[in-house]
């Protein structure tokens, strides 16, 4: 719970904020900063299923096991790994 309300979601609103900041500042740069935004949308959408997931801990809701939450565990991290693939080698 606290890593979630004390780093992850001031985290996200940050990254969101200085991401929007420099997407105006320098524009759209083309079809690969459409896919990060993609991949950035679906960190979003992870980060908001993971608060659904704390709240159903919290009301003694749990469904899924330790190996979910082990795969769960690896979707950022590859998502991460595609966007900075994206940043640096801008394929298209």
């Amino acid at each position: 719970r606290k890593l979630y309300y004390g780093i992850m979601t001031p985290g996200a609103v940050l990254t969101v904020v200085f991401g929007t900041w420099l997407w105006l500042g320098y524009g759209f740069g083309g079809g690969w900063l459409t896919a990060k935004l993609a991949l950035v949308t679906v960190l979003i959408a992870y980060h908001l299923y993971c608060g659904k997931l704390l709240g159903d801990f919290r009301a003694d809701r749990n469904r899924h096991g330790h190996v979910f939450y082990r795969w769960l565990n690896e979707i950022p991290v590859l998502i991460l790994i595609a966007v900075v693939i994206l940043v640096t080698v801008k394929p298209f």
